[in-house]
């Protein structure tokens, strides 16, 4: 076996082979993951400006009215979707909505920190992470009015997701899902997409700490919800402020708490009421 193995004539094939069979498992680690989202899918879907309001988006690369709109940090019309769980979406002109000047450095930090892939996740599968991203770049070689690739769940029958400009005139998508398993008519669900810990407390509950890209299920009762929120900076809890909510029993409500200076927050003084932003978005019949 040894002198086999030292003979000139083979004496670069097992290399070679190993070479071939290690980029090979390498390349099906980073595409196996994209693969297994090539099944097909079927939802109605929510699209939200995760900043300035982006006209001009379509599902399709061909589709000439690209009317999808997505509103800044509010829904609009919701979209039917059927096809791979890795959504393609496109962007053709402005859909007739005057583009505003870029945003600063911090606010975009703001705003695209909580949508990035999470540390910890990158951090375990490195790859998966990465590879929607570099599975975007390679697309756009092709077709460059491709501007996001979401990742939608199975076996889910509605979906939000959010649009955070990358800076580049690509997207970074969020998606939440919203099947009615997984948020029920009649309660309310609380996202924190900000960069800091936030707490909260609903009625005369003890308070409720909610991580950065966590969510929380609140039961409401009387049709109304009660609650304190607060932050943590450093090592120091911060209170912001006491309110209340209508919570309608035939609705899918969601509460995101998140850091922004975009101008949808700011009052005509341009101060913005507070150090968090707090968005509602409700879903009117829950179907």
């Amino acid at each position: 076996m040894a002198a086999n193995t030292n003979s000139s004539p083979s004496a670069g094939c097992p290399r070679r082979k190993f070479d071939f069979l290690f980029s090979l498992l390498l390349f099906a680690g980073l595409v196996a993951p994209l693969r297994a989202q090539e099944t097909g899918v079927s939802m109605k879907i929510d699209v939200v400006a995760w900043g300035d309001e982006i006209g001009g988006l379509s599902f399709k690369a061909g589709e000439k009215s690209a009317d999808i709109t997505a509103q800044s940090f509010r829904y609009s019309q919701p979209v039917s979707y059927s096809g791979p769980a890795l959504m393609e979406i496109f962007k053709n002109g402005d859909g007739n909505i005057k583009p505003k000047p870029q945003a600063s450095k911090e606010d975009l930090e703001h705003e695209m920190s909580p949508l990035k892939p999470d540390p910890e996740a990158v951090a375990k599968d490195g790859q998966a992470k990465d590879g929607i991203a570099l599975e975007l770049e390679n697309r756009r070689k092709k077709t460059p009015n491709l501007v996001s690739l979401a990742v939608l769940p199975a076996g889910c029958s509605r979906a939000t997701v959010l649009l955070a400009p990358a800076g580049d005139g690509t997207f970074v998508a969020y998606v939440i899902d919203d099947d009615p398993s997984k948020l029920p008519i009649g309660q309310l669900r609380v996202h924190n997409l900000s960069p800091y810990t936030i707490a909260m407390r609903f009625g005369d509950a003890p308070l409720k700490e909610i991580k950065p890209r966590a969510a929380l299920l609140a039961p409401a009762e009387k049709e109304e919800i009660t609650y304190d929120l607060t932050y943590q900076v450093g090592a120091e809890w911060k209170f912001q402020e006491h309110n209340f909510l209508p919570i309608f029993p035939k609705e899918q409500i969601q509460m995101v708490v998140l850091k922004s200076n975009n101008s949808y927050f700011m009052s005509s003084d341009g101060s913005s009421g507070g150090f968090m932003q707090v968005v509602t978005l409700r879903r009117g019949g829950g179907k």
